[in-house]
């Protein structure tokens, strides 16, 4: 069944199609072995209706996706890049720093991967070839920085993983938080030391005249930068707080984003509008997966498939470390061709049995571990969107970028930036209080 659904996604065809399509005919078949019965069958709708559409926790998702959406239309995003630009101007590699805090920035506000590398393209990316930055440099900066949304909370790659997982989400965003931040800051320690090594790759700016250093650029710091800060604020700390659940917090961020478009005077009907229906057809495409991927979980536990992925795992002769490691290689191959919701859906629920059984000594606690996993998972997936030939955070850097990027820019450019994202793993997996020690002492 596992096979035939990855020869399926090769195919070509709508990934909630191949996850349906699997699941109606080897379910068809397991009753025609006697495997199954056909009311099993008619229990699917039931399973997608209460395990989905009537899921509390994946109400967060649409909230997250509008509150993305709204900063891109109103233009928030946009002024606070510009801001960045010119305050980092005489920095080394200044724009792409500038770059790197604004895609933290927007990850700490939404986790819509697509839109923050489409913005940050068509803002920064001119901008820095015009300037003389190296075109990799360009590229790996603005993808790179595009993607930390999948791992900063509020990401929908948590809500999702917490849903299928059956865990804490807020705890589950509190332990993304240190991991996310620090990824932030290994991009910024490699473009400093990188462009002060090697500078024709980044040439500094001279400065602004003093006209244009005075109140006004002050006055609009304080304006740009505020702004998602107060969004950022209004979002994670309220979870963090404990004030508010991460669902209630969506609907709260998505207040906090319309009513920073309305004091900035560009909340108009048109782009209201606008926002909606991007929002409701990112969501469409979602959750169309999500029904996709209930069908084929069901069905393949009914086959027995749970059972056998533990057994066969166990038999391996490689212990649970290597079981682990395993388990990371696996996800980190598939990334080189298929998106996150695909590994996410299919793969989480298969691995989440072993898991439970793992046995590290006292590298942490047994109760820790799932989280743990979770957050590992979660940044060995961010590597999905870089690495070639389906990297999806390259198709929209090269659709964003126009003829300004070859398609060699951007494969030079990522490179870097994907081993930075290995180390980052490495430190998380050595290291687990990188991840649990915030969720520990904040949350208890």
């Amino acid at each position: 069944m596992f096979v035939v659904l990855v020869l399926g996604m090769f195919s070509g065809a709508p990934v909630a199609v191949v996850l349906m399509g699997v699941s109606l005919i080897f379910g068809l078949l397991a009753i025609a072995l006697g495997e199954m019965r056909l009311v099993h069958l008619s229990l699917i709708p039931s399973r997608v209706y209460s395990g989905t559409m009537e899921n509390a926790v994946l109400i967060a998702a649409p909230m997250f996706i509008l509150m993305g959406v709204l900063l891109e239309k109103t233009r928030v995003a946009e002024d606070l890049l510009i801001t960045l630009q010119r305050l980092l101007r005489r920095v080394p590699g200044g724009l792409a720093l500038a770059v790197t805090l604004m895609g933290t920035i927007l990850a700490a506000a939404t986790g819509i991967i697509g839109a923050s590398i489409v913005m940050l393209t068509s803002m920064a990316l001119p901008t820095m070839i015009q300037r003389g930055y190296d075109k990799g440099l360009a590229a790996g900066t603005i993808a790179s920085a595009g993607t930390l949304g999948i791992l900063i909370p509020p990401s929908i790659m948590l809500v999702f993983m917490g849903n299928l997982l059956s865990i804490s989400l807020a705890r589950l965003f509190v332990a993304a938080l240190v991991p996310g931040l620090m990824l932030s800051a290994l991009y910024i320690l490699y473009i400093v030391v990188r462009t002060t090594l090697q500078p024709s790759l980044a040439p500094r700016q001279p400065a602004e005249p003093p006209a244009a250093e005075s109140p006004g650029l002050f006055r609009e710091t304080m304006v740009s930068v505020l702004a998602p800060l107060v969004l950022i604020l209004s979002v994670l700390g309220t979870i963090l707080g404990g004030i508010a659940t991460p669902t209630e917090a969506s609907g709260i961020g998505v207040a906090a984003a319309l009513l920073l478009g309305l004091l900035r005077g560009r909340l108009t009907m048109p782009v209201l509008n606008s926002a909606l229906s991007s929002s409701v057809l990112s969501l469409a495409m979602l959750f169309f997966i999500f029904v996709g991927a209930t069908s084929f979980s069901y069905v393949f536990r009914k086959v027995g498939g749970e059972e056998f992925i533990l057994e066969l795992a166990h038999a391996l002769p490689m212990g649970n470390w290597g079981l682990l490691i395993s388990m990371m290689v696996m996800i980190f191959a598939m990334g080189f061709f298929f998106d996150w919701i695909e590994i996410t859906l299919i793969m989480l629920p298969i691995f989440a049995p072993i898991v439970k059984t793992l046995d590290l000594g006292g590298h942490l606690p047994q109760e820790e571990m799932i989280y743990w996993v979770a957050i590992m998972v979660t940044i060995n997936l961010q590597t999905s969107f870089l690495t070639p030939p389906f990297g999806f955070a390259l198709f929209y850097l090269k659709g964003a970028s126009g003829g300004l990027l070859a398609m060699r820019d951007i494969y030079r450019g990522v490179v870097p930036f994907v081993l930075l994202q290995i180390f980052a793993l490495g430190l998380v997996m050595t290291f687990p209080e990188l991840a649990m020690w915030l969720p520990n002492n904040l949350l208890e």
